[in-house]
């Protein structure tokens, strides 16, 4: 999983509970990916007042209005106080009035003990630091395994000195932490980290924000000075041949069986009817029939790649798999964007952006699995639909899919179309079995992919 980020100058070991994909996949409609991290950092309370606001509360205009003065006059107060410190504050409250009423004087001094510190706390929040802070990454696309170096650069934006504080930058479920001197008007202060990689996922970095709060952490005081800048991290691919052996690459399309007018697979001569393109009339049959004959041709297309992978846990065996199908579908469809192919990819959720290769590599960066996800066969059964026009059909999935799978799934495809499928088995060596018409490959990672396209070729 990805790790939390680190001070390029020293390098500790991962956090395996570092978050691994922050919102995965970007829906078309709704919040986007960016707006679903700023409102994870919103608190229930804020959250539960904004719903109470929102268009769809059945509430009246005033007790609207009056919800919405809470959360824009109280809820500034309150926010800072942390978890400890409610806790300290409801006890503080409490010994108060216990104190009071039984004629405790020891409950009493514990109250006003309570006070003075959430008093002394308040000192420590007061005041605003004004601060311009620039986040900048070095990349925002890596692959996975690569480092992505982030740079923050801090300028000292009052007047009057700054005390010090403390900058955070949120990656993920990670958090980078940087303690910020005393500055003095006009100073910059600049830090360097580095997130490291460890598998393919779609985070979140930043906002950053400084935070100012007490020593004994009853408050806490944020402040955001940058928005989020969303750090992709690529599957590992390879590097296939040129001319992508398995692949249908034509100048000319596939000829079908319906006749046009006008093409270039040549079918047969039809009398001239009026209308024709006289650019069509065969002048050597005309003059030997006595009668204007034209040229009748079949209609052609140009091939059409799809590209299936199943997001069902139920299709693999490890999760391994999943992430080498991942390598091996991005490998294929960078390829095939290269020889300028009509590429689809669809996944068992969704249609991913293939217009170019790097859109194609930040879509899968976002692709996770989910047991709610299709299956093998209705992943066949929804290219089959969608692209009944796919000249080369690829399909990719675990070691789960056997034979007879495969079989069963040829029934839902295009029945022009050349059907390859992928099954991924951990540390297997790479095959090809033909099951019909029908290639099944079996491999076991994606560095043996170009010797599996190069046997592919030749079936």
């Amino acid at each position: 999983m990805t790790t939390a980020p680190e001070r390029a100058t020293s390098a500790p070991a991962p956090d395996p509970d570092a978050d691994a994909g922050v919102a995965a996949e970007t829906t078309a409609s709704g919040t986007t990916r960016l707006r679903r991290v700023v409102e994870r950092e919103r608190t229930p309370l804020q959250r539960a007042l904004d719903a109470t606001v929102g268009p769809d509360a059945a509430l009246g205009r005033a007790r609207r209005a009056a919800v919405r003065w809470v959360r824009d006059r109280i809820w500034p107060a309150i926010e800072p106080i942390t978890g400890f410190g409610w806790a300290v504050l409801i006890a503080t409250v409490a010994t108060l009035m216990l104190g009071a009423l039984l004629g405790w004087k020891e409950l009493v001094v514990i109250g006003i003990a309570g006070a003075l510190l959430l008093l002394a706390g308040i000192a420590f929040i007061l005041g605003r630091n004004r601060y311009r802070i620039e986040l900048d990454l070095a990349y925002t696309r890596v692959v996975v395994g690569e480092r992505a170096l982030g740079r923050i650069e801090i300028h000292a934006a009052s007047p009057k000195p700054l005390l010090p504080a403390t900058i955070e930058v949120p990656v993920g479920k990670a958090l980078a932490s940087f303690h910020l001197p005393r500055m003095r008007p006009g100073d910059v202060h600049e830090d360097v980290f580095a997130i490291p990689t460890s598998r393919r996922t779609i985070l979140q970095v930043g906002p950053v924000r400084s935070v100012r709060g007490d020593p004994v952490g009853l408050l806490r005081r944020q402040v955001k000075w940058t928005d989020p800048v969303e750090l992709f991290v690529h599957p590992k691919t390879v590097q296939l041949d040129e001319t992508a052996p398995g692949l249908i690459r034509d100048l000319e399309g596939i000829t079908t069986r319906d006749l046009t007018n006008s093409d270039i697979a040549f079918h047969a001569l039809r009398d001239y009817v009026a209308g024709d393109d006289r650019r069509y009339i065969h002048w050597k049959s005309s003059a030997r029939t006595g009668q204007l004959m034209v040229r009748q041709f079949e209609q052609t297309r140009r091939s059409v790649l799809a590209l299936g992978l199943s997001t069902s846990p139920e299709d693999y065996a490890d999760p391994a798999e999943f992430e080498t199908a991942i390598s091996i579908l991005g490998s294929v469809g960078l390829q095939a964007v290269r020889d300028e192919m009509d590429l689809v990819v669809q996944t068992s959720r969704r249609t991913l952006p293939a217009t170019t290769g790097k859109r194609l590599l930040d879509g899968l960066s976002g692709v996770e699995w989910s047991p709610r996800h299709d299956r093998f066969l209705d992943l066949s059964a929804t290219i089959g639909q969608a692209h009944p026009g796919a000249s080369v059909v690829m399909l990719l999935a675990g070691a789960v899919v056997d034979p007879a799978l495969v079989r069963r799934a040829r029934t839902l495809l295009p029945s022009q179309a050349r059907i390859i499928v992928f099954t991924v088995v951990q540390g297997a060596s790479p095959r090809i079995q033909p099951i019909g018409d029908v290639v099944l490959a079996t491999i076991g990672s994606v560095s043996d992919l170009p010797r599996i396209m190069r046997g592919v070729a030749l079936q």
